[in-house]
């Protein structure tokens, strides 16, 4: 699963999608496993409602490491679609909140001395 950072990365930029309303008037925070592709339906679903879900993507992964891939990509660009933000939870869990919702990321301090650079 170290390859899980390199998959947000890579996650392309698509045409923006119709920003989902919130229906109710709590938000809740969830957690599911992502079993299937299928589950991906639900996933927008309830972020779309203006919730905030933990996905545990092992179980996905102990099936198909590129149906991972293709699910996070997806994600990714519909979380940016809807102005959200998700994040990675360590090597199994992934956090998608809706777009009242924004996940904090501690800035590393640069180092002091100049990088070197190799020849």
């Amino acid at each position: 699963m170290s390859g899980l950072g390199r998959i947000f990365r890579k996650a392309k930029k698509k045409e923006k999608e119709k920003t989902m309303v919130k229906t109710s008037g709590k938000t809740y925070l969830k957690a599911m496993p992502l079993r299937d592709l299928s589950d991906l339906d639900t996933v927008k679903s309830e972020v779309g409602s203006g919730n905030i879900l933990i996905l545990r993507i092992t179980p996905l992964a102990s099936k198909s490491i590129e149906d991972v891939k293709r699910a996070v990509n997806e994600l990714c660009e519909f979380t940016e679609s809807v102005g959200g933000d998700i994040a990675r939870l360590g090597e199994e869990r992934v956090v998608i909140c809706p777009s009242h919702v924004r996940i904090w990321r501690e800035k590393k301090p640069l180092p002091s001395k100049p990088i070197t650079t190799a020849a």
